[in-house]
């Protein structure tokens, strides 16, 4: 079943165990080469629908795009990221996740694309500090006058709540699970 056409987002959860791990890998352009079966499973998708197609084929419209922006960003400066992203299945259902994304390398040491695994997110934690920061963020992006002034006023929401924290991105993810 392909992600085509944006199917309305059902409001349903769905979910997947502690013990098994979402992974994808893209490359340079952030189109997907691999997924694993959790990753089809939860995407609602098969492998012929996703290889070679953007990873974007799973983003939730709830998920600001400034949290993208910043995962770009590290990850073009050659560093790791976590963050909270809620995706979206196939039919319309959505699933939030802890990701890890890292840049992959080949034998030369040369960048070729990104590994992500993700885990099961923490419930508490979403309640409490993502869900409300998050709804932030798409507030400001909405509410501008378009959209790049959208994602540059949300960037610097992020970026502003990081200074206000005296933390890093990935510090302050972390520092959500104390």
């Amino acid at each position: 079943m392909a992600l085509y056409g944006n199917p309305q987002l059902t409001g349903v959860e769905k979910t997947f165990s502690a013990d098994e791990i979402i992974v994808s890998k893209t490359d340079l352009t952030g189109k997907i080469t691999y997924g694993n079966r959790t990753f089809y499973k939860m995407a609602g998708l098969d492998e012929k629908d996703c290889l070679d197609v953007q990873h974007n084929i799973i983003r939730n419209p709830n998920m600001p795009r400034s949290v993208f922006e910043l995962l770009w960003n590290t990850l073009k400066d050659d560093k790791e990221i976590f963050a909270y992203v809620v995706n979206r299945s196939a039919n319309g259902d959505h699933y939030w996740v802890f990701a890890h994304v890292t840049p992959s390398y080949d034998g030369n040491g040369e960048r070729v694309g990104y590994h992500s695994n993700r885990r099961v997110a923490n419930k508490q934690i979403l309640g409490e500090h993502i869900e409300p920061l998050y709804k932030d963020l798409l507030a400001i992006e909405k509410n501008a006058d378009n959209p790049k002034d959208g994602l540059e006023a949300s960037y610097q929401a992020i970026q502003d709540l990081l200074a206000e924290k005296k933390l890093g991105f990935n510090e302050f993810m972390f520092a959500l699970e104390v």
